[in-house]
């Protein structure tokens, strides 16, 4: 499958869970994505480790900057990677990345370079094989879960929201 064809597979099926998808070819179109995802967002928390996460928040407005990932409304991250099989984003606490930041957001924004995209769950951990993440999360789509009194419920055990921008 070529790099394209992956990059649309995941599209379509992060869309299909619920997550909204959005690829940027430059620069500026990323810029424009975060600040149209992130504006009017009361706290937004980004753990500026990464050169795309540092630009990111060159587009939040500096009081809604949020140093404490458990008071964001919004958390801003780059992600290790992504899986189109299924549309899911892998978060990892490599690097120093607090993975519960994404989670315990009401909104969580991932960051995913087109290169990171994976055909399938396999191909992302044979590229690891022999030194994997030890801390991974899959999120795929917006948290939900139909276990109080099978009423589908969502945002309960993670972000009610979740945007992808593709760069």
């Amino acid at each position: 499958m070529s790099r394209d064809a992956v990059i649309e597979l995941f599209m379509t099926n992060a869309a299909r869970a619920a997550a909204e998808p959005v690829r940027v070819a430059d620069h500026e179109g990323f810029l424009a994505a975060v600040g149209q995802i992130v504006q009017d967002c009361p706290s937004v928390f980004c753990p500026e480790i990464t050169e795309k996460e540092r630009a990111a928040l060159t587009a939040v407005q500096s009081e809604c900057r949020e140093l404490d990932y458990r008071k964001a409304t919004v958390c801003i991250d780059e992600v290790l990677g992504a899986i189109a099989e299924s549309g899911s984003i892998v978060c990892a606490s490599d690097s120093g990345h607090p993975i519960q930041a994404g989670l315990l957001a009401l909104h969580h924004v991932a960051i995913v370079p087109k290169e990171n995209i994976y055909e399938t769950l396999d191909e992302f951990f044979l590229k690891w094989k022999d030194s994997p993440p030890t801390n991974i999360t899959l999120e795929t789509g917006p948290s939900r879960t139909a276990d109080i009194e099978l009423t589908l419920t969502i945002g309960v055990h993670g972000p009610a929201r979740l945007s992808i921008i593709v760069v």
